[in-house]
């Protein structure tokens, strides 16, 4: 350490402080993580899914794996899967449905295809006391229904989430869905850490949540649900699941999330570059609602101030990610001038080659879990560490482009005033 340090200590301070704090934070993480409890299931539960559960699916271009993600939402007996989607896709859905089970999926429709007109709908159709939202390729386990009522015995409960890994599409994943799992790895260390330090969460991710039908029933929620605008004239189709979790938390409802086997989900991802705007479209969702969170609703920091400053943590990181290599460049700069005119005594390589070895080792620990259960996407490590240099860049573009609210990654996605114009008459 002295070695490295005679120089002049001052430039390495930023390192240490940076270091310091981004790990002290990992650790803290860590450590909730591995100390949280999903909640046990219940002897006598409350919620039974045959008589409580309906589950709503908003799609419009559902394939062959639709087929999959219902067998495995069958095995958990809903009272009722309502399958919402645009009126031209009705008879491709419908052939779908009757193929798996026509007595308890129902196929129903909107004017435009649009994801909250689409859920809003959906809820307007339901008879049970809760609604479980899920994507058309999402793959449940055996008792994942189970799990997730477990949560709802606590009557403050008004939303429930669950845990995630990826479903490839093919038969190997591709470096695109390893990036994704690894970037799953680690949601499912957050939001479990979040879970367990203050009971919130920043999103109870849209792929399959549960929520108690008669918060979703207020008008007042359906009329703000698909009258969301960003700065009152952009009109906001995707980020619904950000906006639900929002509304749990300004409505003094609690929320939870099941980490565990029992109510981890399979589900697919952009298996080539398209998974990148996948990516820029969360990543702008995130911006919008976090920022909505601590600045304009603010109840996030008094419900759950571990949760608010994980989000402000998250508005800084990219910055913080990108001043290493900045002082990186600095360093090996300096490294090319003689000593005697005020240059470092490391060798330029030795710098570059100490941090690619630091960058390797500290991912590689943060990606444990993953590695854990899948040894050889150790691989991937150093795609993961560009991408990551990659997404702190795309997240301040995402900061400059708020306004952009299309889907990015399907077409035949509706305009969202046009949905909601034609939702109101």
């Amino acid at each position: 350490m002295l070695y490295l340090t005679q120089d002049k200590f001052p430039i390495f301070v930023p390192f240490g402080v940076i270091g310091f704090y981004r790990y002290l934070w990992y650790c803290i993480r860590l450590t909730a993580y591995l100390v949280y409890r999903p909640i046990p299931l219940p002897e006598n539960p409350t919620y039974i899914a045959s008589e409580d559960v309906t589950i709503i699916v908003p799609t419009i271009d559902a394939g062959e794996e639709f087929k999959e993600a219902a067998h495995s939402w069958l095995v958990g007996k809903p009272k009722e899967i309502i399958i919402v989607t645009e009126e031209k896709m009705r008879g491709p859905l419908q052939e779908l449905a009757d193929s798996v089970d026509p007595s308890k999926i129902r196929v129903t429709t909107v004017p435009f295809a649009n994801k909250r007109l689409q859920m809003s709908h959906g809820i307007k159709e339901t008879t049970t006391d809760i609604i479980v939202f899920a994507d058309d390729d999402a793959i449940w386990p055996p008792t994942l229904l189970p799990y997730v009522l477990a949560c709802f015995e606590d009557q403050k409960v008004g939303g429930v989430g669950t845990s995630q890994r990826v479903q490839p599409v093919g038969n190997r994943m591709t470096v695109w869905e390893v990036l994704a799992a690894f970037r799953l790895t680690i949601r499912n260390i957050e939001i479990s850490s979040a879970t367990h330090i203050d009971g919130g969460i920043p999103c109870l991710s849209g792929r399959t949540a549960a929520y108690r039908t008669v918060i979703l029933k207020d008008p007042e929620f359906l009329h703000n649900f698909t009258h969301d605008y960003w700065l009152g004239k952009y009109q906001l189709n995707s980020g619904d699941d950000k906006f639900l979790t929002r509304w749990m938390v300004s409505h003094g409802w609690s929320t939870y999330v099941q980490v565990c086997q029992g109510a981890e989900l399979l589900s697919t991802m952009k298996p080539n570059w398209r998974f990148l705007k996948q990516v820029l479209r969360w990543t702008r969702n995130t911006w919008r609602s976090d920022i909505r969170s601590l600045f304009t609703e603010r109840y996030v920091w008094t419900t759950h101030p571990y949760v608010a400053y994980t989000m402000v943590d998250k508005l800084f990181n990219p910055l913080t990610l990108l001043v290493g290599p900045v002082l990186v460049a600095i360093v090996v700069w300096k490294s090319t001038i003689p000593v005697e005119d005020g240059g470092f005594h490391l060798p330029w390589w030795n710098v570059i080659a100490s941090y690619v070895v630091w960058l390797t080792a500290t991912r590689t620990a943060k990606l444990l879990p993953h590695l854990w259960q899948r040894p050889q996407d150790i691989i991937y490590v150093p795609a993961f560490i560009a991408f990551g240099y990659y997404f702190a860049v795309m997240k301040l573009y995402a900061l400059f482009t708020l306004h952009e609210t299309g889907w990015g990654t399907r077409a035949g996605i509706g305009d969202a005033a046009a949905a909601t114009a034609a939702m109101d008459q």
